[in-house]
């Protein structure tokens, strides 16, 4: 089973077996980091990270992972790149394959990513696009082992926008064989790709994939709640009629908290809107494991980091 040199895209690219190979790989080196032990396994290599989006998580996950590996990372702002003077994306792809090991590009646009990796020669991660975010959803997967120590069985209900995160999210559970509900308004569904690909892979793994516009019912039985901004980067513009569409009914209080199993537990991608999208009470109540869902975005890089490049 061979992952380096393949790009990490949407999560499609890649099996269940490839998915638990960095998962257990990623858990190895967080124990190893825990006593002060850092194996250079990227000595000498290097990562070009494109941002056109600001970043905290991604940013200083990426950066400080290739440190701990061994290796460096290279901060390369879109307007800072001959990208933002009318370079393509391409030839900035050519060009940069000539001196890193890898490329990261946090964008808008996930055709951006694809000519990335269409023209590239070294492994291309998507560190966001519009349409998903899957090194997200690898330390979400990461987390949820260390919490629950299992996968199948378990439901997962998302709560709110049908974005980027959420259908990378409907990915990661059918494939490993968690239960997904999805309650989000009619008008803001996942990608409809996402939702097709999710029910083909979770016929494979025992699955299921739902998609509702009931929070209530879709919380029942849950083993954890997971929500997102209702207002990501570049819909700014959108905020008052999002906020309208979305509020109250799609807010993670403790009154819908209750509704899920009694050992659940809450996530969220941050960074966080709160009061909107989730309350003060349940991101700092006692079961929430945002700020472990949050550090484990270093230890997920790592694994999937060494095992590409």
């Amino acid at each position: 089973m061979k992952i380096r040199g393949r790009d990490f895209l949407t999560m499609m690219e890649y099996s269940s077996s490839d998915i638990w190979r960095i998962l257990k790989i990623s858990k190895q080196l967080k124990k190893e980091a825990s006593t002060g032990r850092f194996r250079p396994m990227l000595k000498n290599k290097s990562l070009g990270m494109i941002f056109q989006k600001p970043s905290t998580r991604t940013r200083v996950s990426f950066e400080v992972a290739m440190r701990q590996l061994g290796g460096s990372a290279l901060y390369l702002g879109w307007n800072e790149l001959q990208l933002g003077r009318g370079e393509t994306v391409a030839d900035t792809a050519r060009v940069l394959a000539r001196y890193v090991d890898g490329i990261m590009a946090r964008v808008f646009a996930h055709s951006d990513l694809e000519e990335l990796a269409k023209n590239a020669d070294v492994p291309v991660i998507n560190g966001l696009s519009d349409l998903c975010h899957p090194v997200q959803i690898l330390a979400d997967l990461l987390t949820i082992w260390e919490k629950k120590r299992e996968f199948k069985g378990l439901k997962l209900t998302y709560i709110g926008d049908g974005n980027n995160v959420c259908n990378s999210l409907l990915l990661g559970c059918a494939k490993m064989g968690i239960n997904i509900s999805v309650a989000c308004p009619e008008r803001y569904k996942p990608d409809e790709r996402f939702i097709g690909w999710a029910e083909e892979e979770s016929r494979l793994s025992g699955a299921t994939a739902e998609i509702s516009s009931e929070p209530e019912q879709a919380v029942r039985d849950a083993d954890i709640i997971y929500t997102d901004v209702i207002v990501s980067m570049g819909q700014e513009a959108e905020r008052a009629e999002r906020t309208k569409v979305f509020l109250p009914k799609y807010r993670v209080t403790e009154d819908l908290f209750k509704r899920a199993s009694k050992d659940a537990i809450f996530m969220h991608d941050l960074p966080a809107h709160r009061g909107e999208e989730v309350t003060n009470e349940v991101i700092d109540g006692p079961r929430s494991v945002v700020w472990d869902q949050a550090e484990n975005r270093l230890h997920a890089t790592k694994g999937l980091l060494s095992l590409l490049i």
